[in-house]
């Protein structure tokens, strides 16, 4: 698993550090029709704002998942849930399907926010944290995996009040709540460290 920072920072969880993010994205635009632009035009549906407010601002619902529709053109809302049971989220992604590029079913990528409240270290509380996680199983076909990555940084774009920060999982060990937990835990005493160091603390 990977965890992605909007300081163009990554976590390996299998190596427990950050290190600098080298390669570059591909090159997309994005204007304020929600239009994500690459080697074609795919835009955002308007129900993927709408619900992803609708989370932020009451508060109800627990995640959402989305999804590039069949024909390639628009990011659609696949599935969302006010359960904060984590089996189901999972199993949506796991089970998720794409169309390949000669129309056959396979393994699908998928994107998704995840309302993530967990048991800070030490005794400091509780956080709750809207994060944006990366589905792309490594046995998923080139060409889905291609279309979601380069349509993944416009989309978060179009998502106001999200943070840069990201989770990315490519196969079903790092859908396990746990280390997703660990993951975020792990970065948000990162994320204290390097405050502290800026600042002198």
């Amino acid at each position: 698993m990977q965890f992605f920072t909007n300081k163009s920072w990554m976590y390996s969880l299998t190596q427990g550090q950050f290190t600098p993010l080298l390669a570059s994205l591909p090159s997309i635009t994005f204007d304020a029709e929600h239009e994500l632009t690459n080697h074609h035009s795919i835009t955002v549906d308007d129900e993927c704002i709408e619900k992803f407010n609708e989370m932020k601002l009451q508060k109800k619902i627990k995640w959402i998942v989305y999804k590039i529709n069949d024909e390639g053109t628009k990011v659609v809302v696949d599935t969302s849930s006010e359960s904060a049971d984590w089996e189901p989220f999972r199993e949506v992604l796991v089970n998720a399907k794409a169309l390949n590029k000669n129309k056959t079913q396979g393994k699908g990528p998928r994107y998704a926010v995840y309302d993530f409240n967990y048991d800070l270290a030490n005794g400091e509380g509780q956080r709750t944290k809207l994060t944006f996680i990366s589905w792309s199983p490594d046995d998923a076909t080139t060409f889905p995996k291609m279309m979601y990555a380069s349509t993944k940084e416009s989309f978060k774009r179009a998502l106001s009040g999200l943070s840069g920060d990201e989770l990315q999982a490519n196969d079903e060990a790092d859908l396990e709540e746990n280390e997703m937990l660990k993951t975020e835990e792990t970065l948000f005493q990162w994320v204290l460290i390097a405050y502290d160091d800026m600042h002198g603390v």
